[in-house]
C-alpha cells in the first residue's frame, strides 16, 4: 500500500467518524427538542386546562401525567378533555378513565369534548367526565372488546416451514400465529372477552345511570352519532368544542372569557424537516409493535 493510499484511507476514516458523530448529535438535538413541552395560556380570565387525547390509545402515561398535574394545580379551575380517538388498549383506557374519575370525584370538574371519533376506549375514558359534550356527527359508543390473531399456518406449510413449540400448560400457546386455533382456544379467549366486556358495561351503567339491561342492549359494539348518543343517555348534550369551553366555564363560575391553559411541544429548528417521518414511524410503531392483545378499539374506515 502506497503512502498516498494510506493518507487517503486515513482521511476517509476521519470523515466517516465526523459524519457519524454529526448525525448522532443531530438526532440527539431533534429528540431532545421534540420531548420538551411548554405551557401556553391564552386569555386572562379564570383558568381552564385543555388536555388532548388523540389517536390510537397505546399508553396512558401522557394523559395521566397532564390530568394529575392540572388536578393538583389550584389555579386551574377545571379540565377540558378533548377526545378524538378510536380507542385502543384496555388497560391504558382504564387507567386514564380512573385518573379522570378521581379528578372529578375530588372536586375538580372534567368536561369531555368529543371530536370526530370518541369510540370504544375513547368513550371508556370519557365516562369518567363530569359532563359529556358531543357534536351532532361525532361517532361514539362502540362498547365492546376485540382481539385479532394473525394466522400463518397455511402460509408456513406452503413454504415448507415448521415451528416446534415446547410448552407446559395446554393453553400456554393459545393464540399462536403458527398453529390453527382450536375450539378450546376460542372458548378460552371468548371468556376473556366477556369478562372485560362486562367491566366496560359496568362502567357505562354506573357512570351514565343506565339500567343493566339497557347498557347491555347498547353494548353490542356499534357506534352512535352524537344525536343518537344523547337520546340513549350515553352523552349529556350536543355542542362544539367552543360550546364545551363555555359549559366548563359555567360549571366553575368563570365570568367572561376564560383563560385556556394548554401544553404544546417546544419545537427545535430541525423539527419541521422530520415531523412527517417521525409521525409516520410513530403510527407504525403504535399499530404494529405496541398493539395490545385486548382492545377497546373501533374497527372502521379510519
Amino acid at each position: 500500500m502506497t503512502k498516498s493510499t494510506k493518507w487517503f484511507l486515513g482521511i476517509l476514516g476521519v470523515l466517516a467518524v465526523l459524519i457519524v458523530g454529526f448525525i448522532a448529535l443531530l438526532f440527539s438535538i431533534i429528540k431532545s427538542g421534540g420531548n420538551r413541552t411548554e405551557e401556553v395560556t391564552i386569555g386572562s380570565g379564570g383558568k381552564i386546562a385543555v388536555v388532548e387525547l388523540k389517536g390510537l390509545i397505546t399508553s396512558s402515561d401522557e394523559i395521566v401525567r397532564q390530568v394529575k398535574k392540572y388536578r393538583e394545580n389550584s389555579s386551574i379551575k377545571a379540565i377540558l378533555l378533548r377526545v378524538d380517538s378510536p380507542g385502543g388498549g384496555v388497560v391504558a383506557s382504564q387507567e386514564m378513565y380512573e385518573e379522570v374519575r378521581k379528578t372529578r370525584d375530588g372536586g375538580k370538574p372534567v368536561v369531555i369534548s368529543m371530536g370526530s371519533l370518541a369510540a370504544s376506549g375513547g368513550y371508556y375514558v370519557a365516562c369518567g367526565g363530569s359532563r359529556l359534550v358531543a357534536n351532532k356527527g361525532t361517532l361514539t359508543g362502540s362498547i365492546g372488546v376485540i382481539a385479532e390473531f394473525l394466522q400463518l399456518q397455511d402460509a408456513l406449510d406452503k413454504l415448507g416451514i415448521g415451528v416446534k413449540t415446547i410448552k407446559s400448560g395446554k393453553l400456554k400457546d393459545s393464540g399462536s400465529s403458527t398453529r390453527r386455533m382450536t375450539e378450546e382456544d376460542q372458548q378460552y379467549f371468548q371468556g376473556l372477552m366477556e369478562d372485560v366486556h362486562g367491566q366496560f358495561i359496568h362502567v357505562v351503567e354506573t357512570e351514565r345511570g343506565i339500567s343493566h339491561e339497557d347498557a347491555i342492549a347498547l353494548a353490542d359494539g356499534r357506534v352512535f352519532t352524537g344525536e343518537q348518543a344523547v337520546l340513549n343517555g350515553l352523552v349529556d348534550t350536543l355542542g362544539t368544542y367552543e360550546d364545551a369551553v363555555t359549559i366548563t366555564a359555567e360549571i366553575v363560575g368563570i365570568e367572561g372569557e376564560p383563560a385556556i391553559v394548554k401544553e404544546r411541544r417546544r419545537r427545535s429548528v430541525f423539527d419541521s424537516f422530520f415531523d412527517d417521518v417521525a409521525e409516520g414511524l410513530s403510527d407504525l410503531t403504535q399499530e404494529v409493535k405496541n398493539r395490545p392483545v385486548l382492545s377497546f378499539r373501533f374497527i372502521g374506515p379510519f
